[in-house]
């Protein structure tokens, strides 16, 4: 039928090529960066709407969107689509991963021991549960037992972040939440990097791989998040605060290091993680810590959870697998939420259980991981990571409205109700 549609339009264009030489050929498929532009005005339109008419976080349209219209259902976005989208992807998770390092006040922690006790449980508990669920239940090996837990014991700063900011929230439930998240993802980021050795160890009879590659991680990792926040504090520090030439220098230097990350193969989400960290820590006079990100970093998450929903393998899902994924989630959530509630401490019981329901996202960073970790021994690792490749799709979906609801009951949200928020 299609093609029957084209027939005209395709004799006439050919009868121009006789006539006008520039011409090119008749094009056979829309270009794929043209059509994944087009698909994410798709998604933008359908996270307005969800918010509009259900109420439902913005992040979850963008994540559908990215599904369906992906290489495992309609096909619309093709691998050299995702492949073209993905440096863009990198500097979306990027920049919010440094809003959430610049968020991590270590002192707070130091200042109130039920925090350290919280955080640590959470830490432990998540760990090892989710270790042991993968070793003994689903017969993963002890290196991909690791590397499940790794990848899915933290929750989802870029969906938290972005959900705190769509709904206003402010408060102790939520500046919990933020430190919750902001810590266990950099337990997971030490993690990741102690299961690349795990991993190669197992994979292969060397010890070189298994020492060298942590260390090229961490420390690289390390080295250019020092740089470019180094060279974003002193070229901020000679311009006006909160100007908008300080928030150029702060995206300019976080996207060289993302660049830069790329080029030498360190994840991109951890260096920027630690590059937010530094900034907050080694700026005394505060030269930068309330400057903020404009609203176009909305324009980025879009990109980010289109091409996170189109890269889950939903054409792998098997139903074994997706109750296998039940199962991690519902260990992990045990242990998040026994960690906040056995904590004690100054915060009521109700409290402390809706900031254990608001950590429970777990997304882009999770996928990331997972595809990093797989691509070291991909005829292993695409098939042992489909593990929490998948549950991560299923929380993609329930994680946002999880959070929403939890900052919904604590009463935190500005005026009770969901703002318009992000970009509308």
């Amino acid at each position: 039928m299609l093609d029957s549609l084209l027939a005209l339009p395709r004799s006439l264009w050919e009868s121009l090529l006789e006539r006008l030489f520039f011409l090119p050929p008749f094009p056979e498929s829309i270009d794929s960066l043209a059509l994944f532009s087009l698909l994410l005005v798709i998604g933008l339109l359908i996270g307005e709407w969800l918010h509009a008419r259900v109420g439902w976080p913005k992040v979850i349209g963008y994540v559908l969107a990215g599904t369906v219209f992906g290489p495992s259902l309609l096909g619309w976005i093709s691998i050299e689509a995702l492949a073209q989208a993905r440096p863009i992807a990198d500097a979306a998770l990027g920049l919010l991963m440094m809003e959430v390092g610049r968020r991590l006040d270590i002192s707070w922690l130091g200042r109130n021991p039920e925090l350290l006790r919280s955080t640590l449980g959470d830490i432990v508990l998540s760990f090892a549960l989710i270790f042991l669920f993968a070793l003994w239940v689903v017969g993963l090996t002890p290196a991909w037992a690791a590397a499940t837990a790794a990848v899915t014991m933290a929750s989802a700063p870029a969906v938290v972040l972005l959900t705190i900011d769509e709904y206003k929230a402010q408060g102790q439930v939520t500046e919990r939440v933020i430190l919750h998240t902001a810590i266990s993802s950099a337990a997971s980021f030490v993690a990741f990097a102690i299961v690349l050795g795990i991993v190669h160890a197992e994979q292969n009879e060397g010890w070189l791989n298994a020492l060298a590659h942590p260390l090229w991680v961490a420390t690289g990792a390390l080295l250019i998040a020092g740089l470019t926040s180094r060279m974003a504090l002193a070229i901020a520090r000679l311009l006006p605060k909160r100007s908008l030439a300080q928030v150029f220098v702060l995206i300019a230097c976080a996207l060289l290091a993302v660049g830069i990350g790329r080029m030498l193969a360190v994840p991109v989400f951890l260096t920027l993680f630690l590059m937010g960290v530094l900034l907050a820590t080694h700026d005394p006079q505060q030269t930068l810590r309330y400057t903020q990100l404009p609203e176009g970093h909305w324009l980025l998450a879009i990109v980010l959870f289109v091409v996170v929903g189109a890269s889950l393998p939903w054409q792998n899902f098997t139903w074994l697998t997706g109750l296998q994924a039940l199962g991690l989630l519902a260990v992990r959530a045990i242990a998040k939420t026994a960690a906040l509630a056995l904590a004690g401490g100054s915060l009521p019981m109700p409290k402390r259980l809706l900031v254990g329901m608001g950590i429970q996202p777990l997304s882009a960073t999770a996928v990331f991981m997972a595809y990093e970790i797989a691509s070291l021994y991909p005829e292993i690792g695409s098939s042992t990571l489909a593990l929490p490749l998948f549950a991560a799709a299923i929380m993609e979906l329930a994680g946002p409205a999880l959070c929403r609801q939890a900052l919904k009951k604590s009463g935190e949200c500005e005026s009770g109700t969901p703002e318009t928020g992000g970009i509308a």
